[in-house]
C-alpha cells in the first residue's frame, strides 16, 4: 500500500530548544504595538530627517537669493514631513515605511554635499 505524503511528516527542526527560542523571538516581533512604534519612530524621527535634509537640499540647490532659498525648502520641508507621516502609516509594513523615508533622505543628503562641494 503506497504511503500518501501526509503520513509522511519529517520534524525539520532537530533542535527543539532553538526552535522554541525563535518561536518565543517571532511571537515577540509578531506583536502589533511594535509595528506601531516603528510606524511612529518612522513618522517623528525619519520625517524630521527627511525635512531637514531637503530644506539642506533646497538652500544649496535652488539659484535665488539666499534667503529665498531657505524659506523655500523651509516650507517644501514642512510638506515632506507631512507626507512622511502619511507615508509611514499608508504602506504595508513598517520596513517599507522606513525605506520609503530613509531612501530620500539619503538622495536629499547625498545632493546636499555634492552641491556643496562643488560650490
Amino acid at each position: 500500500m503506497p504511503v500518501s505524503p501526509i503520513d509522511q511528516q519529517v520534524s525539520v527542526d532537530s533542535t527543539p530548544h532553538a526552535s522554541a527560542r525563535f518561536n518565543r523571538l517571532g511571537s515577540f516581533f509578531a506583536r502589533p504595538w511594535l509595528g506601531v512604534l516603528s510606524r511612529s519612530l518612522a513618522a517623528i524621527f525619519g520625517g524630521y530627517a527627511l525635512a531637514a535634509t531637503c530644506s539642506m537640499f533646497f538652500a544649496v540647490a535652488l539659484p535665488i537669493a539666499r534667503g529665498q532659498a531657505v524659506l523655500t525648502g523651509m516650507l517644501v520641508a514642512i510638506v515632506l514631513c507631512a507626507c512622511a507621516a502619511l507615508w509611514a502609516f499608508a504602506t504595508r509594513t513598517a520596513l517599507r515605511a522606513w525605506v520609503g523615508i530613509l531612501i530620500p533622505t539619503a538622495l536629499f543628503w547625498l545632493g546636499t554635499r555634492l552641491l556643496q562641494g562643488a560650490a
